[in-house]
């Protein structure tokens, strides 16, 4: 079969052709149907050799959606036939992260004792479903996607997965009185603005410099979009600024929007930096965080929100021979909404 397969640190990954994987024990063979591409591909790819733990060649693509075909021999063979995204946080299941519903946090995945970032799941550190099949550990990682189409349910397991989690952890702010503020409309973005919406957020506000992704804020939903941060005024106090870009631009500015009791949440890996603490005039009882991916509940929620018609994904598919191409779009900003590879 065809894998878009990373095999050397810093260069770019390569279509090429691969054995077909056959499940063993728990695990359960997917047909892949539809996978979306992501930034954090580009991070993976752009690493030098030691900063990920992954073995290499491996398999990218870490938002799944397919159909289960077999099954190991110790698995539950009632999965074969049905559709499912797959969750791409492969935690251990027992320790108390895990226990507490918070697998996204499993203590098995933090960063090794050498620095080096661990293997997450598929695409990240084992192989990922950009190609026509792939293997799943066990049933725990997938999730029936209730009738979505694959290429609308794929990019589900990461880019509203993700925004999802944000704002869910933070649902104590959401509601009728809240002002919130998304920042970048981008692949997640666009997604958190309608998220927001079917959560009852009073006032969503949108800040993106590219015309046309304000324009998309509006159609989802935002009671304005902006150009940069700037433009909203200081008068606003938001109750919580949900920060999708991360950048040196962003991260600063997103802060000074603040209202008392306040939170940042920096959902985007940009490298921008921001100094806290007590005494630098940020606003009383503000909070800071950062959190990661999110749980199968939240991915189970997600989908429901997209059943219900609640939750549409920005997106435009490819044939899986046009990944190399498509990662140069995606890198050069050219990609509006999430791109899919259709094999």
């Amino acid at each position: 079969m065809k894998a878009v397969r990373l095999t050397a640190w810093g260069e770019p990954a390569q279509v090429v052709p691969v054995r077909l994987p056959e499940p063993q024990g728990a695990e359960l063979l997917i047909e892949v149907r539809a996978a979306g591409l992501c930034r954090s591909d580009l991070h993976v790819m752009d690493a030098p050799a030691g900063v990920f733990d992954y073995p290499l060649p491996l398999t990218l693509g870490h938002e799944v959606a397919g159909t289960v075909v077999d099954a190991g021999p110790g698995a539950d063979s009632s999965w074969i036939g049905e559709s499912v995204v797959i969750h791409g946080v492969w935690s251990c299941g027992a320790c108390r992260n895990c226990r507490r519903g918070r697998e996204n946090y499993c203590h098995d995945l933090r960063r090794r004792a050498d620095g080096r970032l661990p293997a997450i799941g598929n695409g990240l550190g084992y192989d990922g479903g950009l190609a026509e099949a792939m293997i799943v550990p066990s049933e725990r990682f997938v999730v029936r996607t209730r009738g979505l189409a694959p290429e609308s349910a794929a990019p589900l397991a990461d880019a509203a997965l993700t925004a999802y989690h944000a704002i869910r952890t933070n649902r104590d702010l959401v509601d009728g009185h809240s002002v919130a503020v998304v920042v970048g409309v981008g692949g997640l973005g666009h997604l958190a603005v309608q998220i927001l919406r079917a959560l009852g957020a009073g006032t969503v506000f949108a800040v993106d410099p590219r015309p046309e992704s304000r324009a998309l804020a509006m159609r989802l939903g935002a009671d304005a979009a902006f150009a940069d941060i700037a433009r909203i005024t200081q008068s606003i106090d938001a109750d919580v600024v949900f920060d999708f870009v991360g950048s040196s631009a962003t991260t600063e500015a997103a802060a000074k929007l603040l209202g008392p009791g306040a939170r940042l949440v920096t959902v985007g890996s940009g490298g921008g930096r921001l100094t806290v603490g007590k005494d630098l005039g940020l606003p009383n009882g503000w909070q800071v965080s950062a959190p990661f991916w999110g749980t199968r509940a939240d991915l189970e929620a997600v989908i429901d929100l997209a059943h219900r018609g609640l939750l549409s994904v920005e997106s435009t598919a490819y044939r899986l021979d046009d990944a190399l191409d498509v990662y140069d779009r995606l890198r050069r900003g050219a990609i509006r909404g999430r791109a899919v590879l259709v094999p």
